[in-house]
Formats: structure tokens, C-alpha cells, sequence
């Protein structure tokens, strides 16, 4: 399976914002394996803005590393906002 590095790795001379063929068509000129190829073909046919986007839209999680659990827990934290953050001055 592609990780989220692998598909920033083949996609960092691309200029965005770029649409899903040229995605794909920078990611195999810089010679990307099947499975980085297999996953930006299952895009979805948008323009994305970085790189970042490209990864996240093909399902690549960016922390594979970070599990189901630590993940409940950091969405049950309380993160204050720079718009709440700003609600006080």
C-alpha cells in the first residue's frame, strides 16, 4: 500500500494546482511504483491545491503510526480555535 510519503515523494515537482491526470501523469513520469499509480488513479477527477490533498483524497492517512484509540482521545480533547481564540480581544 502507497503511504503518505510515497505520493508526496513522486508528486513535489508538480505545480497546483493540478487535476487528477496531471497528478497522475507527474507521478509516473517521476516513476512511481503500481500501488502510489493505483491509488491516484482511484482519485476523485478535481483540481487539488497541494500535495497534501492529493494524499488525503486517496485515502492515505498521513500518521498510520497514531492508532484508533490515541485518535478518539485527540478528538474528545477540547481544541480551542484561533476564531475562539480571538472571540476575547
Amino acid at each position: 500500500m502507497a503511504s503518505y510519503t510515497d505520493v508526496l515523494e513522486y508528486l513535489s515537482a508538480l505545480d497546483y494546482p493540478a487535476g487528477k491526470d496531471d497528478v497522475i501523469r507527474e507521478a509516473e513520469r517521476e516513476g512511481a511504483p503500481p500501488d502510489v499509480l493505483q491509488a491516484l488513479r482511484a482519485l476523485p477527477p478535481v483540481d487539488y491545491a497541494n500535495g497534501t490533498e492529493v494524499a488525503r483524497s486517496a485515502g492515505i492517512d498521513a500518521a498510520p503510526e497514531v492508532g484508533r484509540s490515541q485518535r478518539a482521545a485527540q478528538s474528545r480533547e477540547r481544541h480551542e480555535r484561533v476564531s475562539q481564540h480571538l472571540r476575547g480581544i
